[in-house]
């Protein structure tokens, strides 16, 4: 029986998306190592931080959307639309997964302490930007952008612009497949008047400007070269994460719905892990 409801909370969240943002929030720390010494604990605190912060944000985004979830045919099986779990226990979770994030700031330091609150603020407030802007993709990719800042700031105790192109290599990253993702969903959102880039653009324009973005999430991880006074292992990995975009992209050409989840759960998860691969590659040898 608890692990049945544990396994019910961890669909609910979709805990294995952790991987799109936690290996940039490690990477983070790798790259703080250049110029730090090592802190376990620092390491763990953030660790903690992440799965709190993103644990709270996804309830909450599921407890705010479990209306729109029910009408969706796509969606409807989730966790509340379907009944397996009520709102009120979602609830419950979002409030603790909350008080384990600011708690771990709170181990971190006093900064990380403080920010953690308004950062739940912007993290809870994505899941009503598609009822009013199509931007939500370049909100979404915004608000888990603070995962290598926050990382940064907690193991070092100071902010650094150089930090802003690991971030700036995420929020591309992840508005980017974003924007492939609503495309499944176009027809629904045009019906409820919800907003998103397929729905004002359509499909062949949104499709151009994902490209964009990850056009600039590349350029991004490419400046963390000289700004981190990184080697070759870590362009040969770069080079890797180039290609993988181009697959990404040429799977789903023309709109091709029946590829998105290939490109989003398999190719985008390997892109975060290789990333963070190369980076610790870089640093140790």
């Amino acid at each position: 029986m608890i692990k049945e409801k544990i396994l019910t909370y961890g669909k609910m969240i979709k805990f294995s998306h952790t991987l799109f943002a936690l290996p940039f929030a490690l990477s983070a720390i790798v790259l703080a190592l250049k110029s730090n010494p090592i802190d376990v604990w620092d390491i763990l605190w953030v660790v903690v931080a992440m799965a709190g912060a993103r644990s709270a944000a996804m309830g909450f985004n599921r407890i705010v959307d479990a209306k729109i979830d029910k009408d969706n045919p796509r969606t409807r099986g989730r966790e509340i639309p379907s009944g397996r779990l009520k709102p009120l226990f979602a609830g419950i979770f979002v409030l603790i997964s909350s008080g384990v994030f600011v708690f771990a700031s709170f181990m971190l330091s006093t900064i990380c302490f403080y920010l953690s609150f308004p950062l739940l603020i912007f993290l809870f407030s994505y899941s009503y930007t598609k009822r009013f802007t199509w931007l939500c993709h370049v909100y979404l990719g915004c608000a888990i952008s603070f995962a290598p800042i926050g990382a940064w700031i907690g193991f070092t105790d100071m902010f650094s612009v150089k930090i802003l192109f690991l971030s700036a290599a995420l929020l591309t990253y992840i508005a980017g497949f974003d924007i492939l993702y609503s495309l499944q969903d176009i027809s629904f959102d045009k019906e409820k008047g919800l907003f998103s880039l397929p729905v004002k653009c359509g499909v062949k324009r949104s499709l151009f400007i994902a490209r964009i973005l990850h056009g600039v999430s590349l350029m991004s991880f490419l400046l963390i070269l000289p700004a981190f006074d990184m080697g070759k292992i870590y362009l040969f990995f770069v080079g890797i994460i180039a290609v993988l975009f181009i697959v990404e992209h040429f799977i789903v050409r023309g709109g091709k719905l029946e590829h998105i989840n290939v490109a989003f759960f398999h190719i985008n998860s390997i892109i975060s892990v290789i990333a963070f691969i190369g980076i610790l590659s870089d640093v140790i040898f």
